[in-house]
C-alpha cells in the first residue's frame, strides 16, 4: 500500500493544477471541514493544527461553546495552507521570457515580484501615493501565474483572453483561501493593477517594467548576451515620474557598459 507523505499536497490542488482553464464551466472543489474542537483534543494538541491550538478555542470547549466557530477558525487554517501550497507555483515557475533568450537558470515569478514590492517598500514618499498599497499590488499583481503560467507576448494569446485566465485562476485561487475579506482585498487589487486605475497602479507597473530591465540588464553581464528586445519594448512607457528616473538610470548604465552614448 503507498504511503502518503504529509507533506504531499492535497488531492484536490493536484486536480487543479492539471485542469485546463478553457473549460467553460469553473471546476467546484470541496475542501475538507475541520473536526469540530473539544476541550480533551485541545489540551492534547490537535494534530491538524500542529499541536498548537489558541487560547480562545480551549476556553470555548471548556466552556461548553457551541463548536462552530472553532471549526471555521480551522477551516481557515487549513485554507491558507493550501492556498500558500499552491502559491509555491510561484517560486518554481521560470519566468519565460528569459527562457526564451537562452538563460540558465533564470529568476521565478516569485524573485520578480518580491524585488518590486521591495522597490515600493524603498521609493521616495509621493503625494498622495499609498506606499503600503504599491506593496500589496507588487505581492498580487502575478499572483493567478500559479496556475496558469507566464503568458508572454511570443505565446500570441490576445490580451483579453490572457485576462479572462487569470481572473478565472484568481477567483479559484481566492476560492481555495475560503474567500472573505482577505480573498476580496486580493481580486481588488489585482484588478486595481490590470486595469491600471489608481495612481498606485501605474506606479506598480512601472515598477514592473524597470525590474524587468533591470533583470536583462544582470543576465546581459552575467551571460554575456545583448537583450535589446526588452529594453526596447519598454522605452517610453513608463507613466510616472519616479519610474522614468529609475529606468533611465538602468538605461545609463547600460550604456556606459556598451559604451554607447545616452
Amino acid at each position: 500500500m503507498a504511503v502518503r507523505s504529509p507533506l504531499s499536497s492535497p488531492p484536490y490542488l493536484h486536480l487543479l493544477l492539471r485542469r485546463s482553464l478553457l473549460a467553460p464551466t469553473p471546476l467546484k472543489l470541496a475542501l475538507p471541514r475541520a473536526r469540530p474542537l473539544t476541550a480533551s483534543s485541545a489540551r492534547a494538541g490537535n494534530p491538524r493544527s500542529g499541536g498548537f491550538v489558541p487560547r480562545g478555542s480551549v476556553d470555548a470547549a471548556e466552556n461548553g461553546a457551541p463548536a462552530a466557530a472553532s471549526a471555521i477558525a480551522g477551516a481557515s487554517v487549513s485554507s491558507a495552507i493550501d492556498f500558500l501550497t499552491l502559491c509555491h507555483r510561484l517560486k518554481t515557475t521560470k519566468r519565460k521570457g528569459w527562457i526564451n533568450h537562452g538563460i540558465k537558470g533564470p529568476e521565478s515569478i516569485a524573485d520578480h515580484m518580491y524585488r518590486m514590492a521591495l522597490m515600493a517598500l524603498i521609493a521616495d514618499e509621493l503625494p498622495g501615493v499609498n506606499r503600503e498599497r504599491c506593496i500589496k499590488i507588487a505581492i498580487v499583481h502575478d499572483i493567478a501565474e500559479a496556475i496558469v503560467g507566464d503568458i508572454t507576448p511570443s505565446d500570441g494569446v490576445p490580451k483579453a483572453e490572457k485576462s479572462r485566465r487569470e481572473q478565472e485562476a484568481l477567483n479559484e485561487m481566492c476560492d481555495i483561501l475560503g474567500g472573505g475579506p482577505i480573498a476580496n482585498e486580493i481580486k481588488e487589487l489585482w484588478a486595481e493593477y490590470e486595469h491600471n486605475s489608481s495612481i498606485e497602479a501605474s506606479l506598480v507597473k512601472d515598477f514592473d517594467k524597470v525590474e524587468m530591465i533591470l533583470q536583462a540588464l544582470e543576465y546581459e553581464m552575467a551571460h554575456g548576451k545583448v537583450l535589446d528586445e526588452f529594453f526596447l519594448s519598454t522605452a517610453g512607457k513608463f507613466q510616472t515620474d519616479l519610474g522614468k528616473r529609475w529606468a533611465a538610470e538602468v538605461v545609463a548604465r547600460r550604456n556606459k557598459r556598451l559604451g554607447k552614448q545616452a
